[in-house]
């Protein structure tokens, strides 16, 4: 009975604090702590999903002949990034010296426990990594099915170790955008356009997949080999998305940090709603039928285009960003071809075209915005000629000194024998 009434006490005397307010007191410096770095992992975890939703949408997009590769490369850059990101980057990113870039000194904190930054370093550079192997992910997407191996993975060293890195030094690392108010919560321009950037410069030097356009500027559609694993690629991408945006708000040792990123989980959902919808809608009333990759890359860019303000737009302004997002990707996709870029999955169209409207976005009246129009626009055109101009030369320098693609008898049996020496789906094959 007195074990009864204990219970019946406590309980009262949580409710009293419940509701008169005390309950929003402050926790402890290490309590704190234990919240900042449990939020940096658990949405770090999330975004390293991403990787396998990349994975297993590239893999449903390409032809049975190319699978077992863009699954290799998918891995392979995931583990380079891990390792170009310890041994510089992060000192890069976030060691400032001059606004500019930071140092490339070799990244080795004192100890696990730095209390005095309100979390573990661990924790920070982990979250951080992560976000540098998602905009090499966007790359290998683009290219698929007709760059070699080797090449792909040194160019995967060069823009995880150095292109990522600096220029997000410019923001996230202290530098002069963020001196100037440039404004990117979660990376629609740092990690989404970067990664654009990239991949349409590598498709331009690199050049289309033999049979994808004809002598007299025909499209041949190419379809991919597993649209079901694609739709699976997609659902673990928005799945990742909520540690992408969500663990951007850098903290959880607060109510306020816990509340702004429910908002912020909240917004990034029905941005990728919206732009689902849209594009639906709209490739319906363009070719009278629906393209489920259209619709799958919709999702796609409602999550980029929220992602460089899911902090600041309330449900329905991040519906209308999203909505945005997929009716440009659905827009950007068949002008690609056009124009005559082969982008295998859409990825251009996705991250660089919708990273650009969101990082806009931030900044247009109505959309709750928050940052300089002018800022906005210097901060997307100055990664973007640093990407391109430092991706060129990468592109260009593995095309001179080791080839980019293979034979046109290597790519027409498939990339998975000529370079792997092995098929992704042996018992299918006559």
């Amino acid at each position: 009975m007195k074990n009864l009434i204990k219970k019946v006490l406590v309980i009262a005397g949580f409710s009293c604090l419940v509701f008169t307010g005390t309950a929003n007191a402050e926790v402890s410096a290490e309590t704190a702590y234990v919240f900042n770095t449990f939020s940096f992992l658990v949405h770090g975890f999330l975004v390293m999903l991403m990787a396998l939703g990349f994975t297993c949408l590239e893999a449903g997009l390409v032809r049975t002949k190319n699978t077992a590769t863009i699954c290799l490369k998918n891995v392979a850059l995931y583990s380079l990034a891990g390792i170009m990101f310890y041994l510089i980057g992060y000192g890069l990113m976030y060691n400032d010296v001059n606004g500019y870039i930071g140092s490339a000194a070799l990244w080795n904190p004192e100890t696990t426990v730095d209390s005095g930054d309100g979390y573990s370093k661990m924790s920070d550079w982990f979250f951080q990594m992560v976000f540098c192997a998602t905009a090499m992910s966007i790359v290998s997407g683009t290219i698929a099915e007709r760059i070699k191996l080797v090449p792909f993975l040194i160019f995967a060293i060069f823009l995880t170790g150095i292109i990522y890195p600096i220029q997000g030094s410019w923001t996230w690392g202290g530098g002069w955008l963020s001196e100037m108010g440039f404004s990117d919560f979660a990376g629609s321009t740092i990690v989404h356009s970067v990664g654009g950037w990239a991949a349409l410069t590598g498709a331009l030097i690199i050049g289309p997949r033999i049979g994808k356009y004809g002598p007299n500027g025909q499209v041949n559609a190419i379809p991919g080999s597993n649209l079901p694993l694609a739709t699976i690629g997609t659902f673990i991408l928005w799945f990742g998305w909520f540690g992408f945006n969500g663990g951007s708000q850098l903290a959880l040792g607060s109510a306020a940090d816990a509340a702004a990123i429910a908002n912020v989980y909240v917004n990034t959902n029905m941005a990728a709603c919206a732009g689902l919808v849209a594009a639906l809608i709209l490739s319906i009333l363009l070719y009278k039928k629906t393209d489920l990759t259209f619709v799958l890359n919709g999702a796609l860019a409602g999550l980029v285009a929220i992602t460089a303000g899911p902090d600041v737009a309330t449900p329905l302004q991040a519906m209308i960003i999203g909505a945005i997002g997929g009716i440009l990707t659905t827009l950007a996709i068949p002008l690609l071809d056009k124009i005559g870029i082969d982008d295998v999955v859409g990825a251009i169209s996705v991250h660089l075209v919708s990273g650009i409207w969101g990082t806009l976005a931030v900044a247009i009246p109505g959309l709750n915005g928050s940052g300089d129009i002018g800022t906005q626009i210097i901060g997307i055109v100055s990664i973007g000629l640093f990407t391109v101009i430092l991706s060129g030369i990468g592109w260009f320098a593995l095309k001179a000194i080791y080839g980019l693609r293979p034979s046109e008898e290597e790519e027409n049996i498939g990339l998975d024998i000529s370079e792997l020496g092995m098929d992704a789906y042996p018992e299918f094959k006559n």
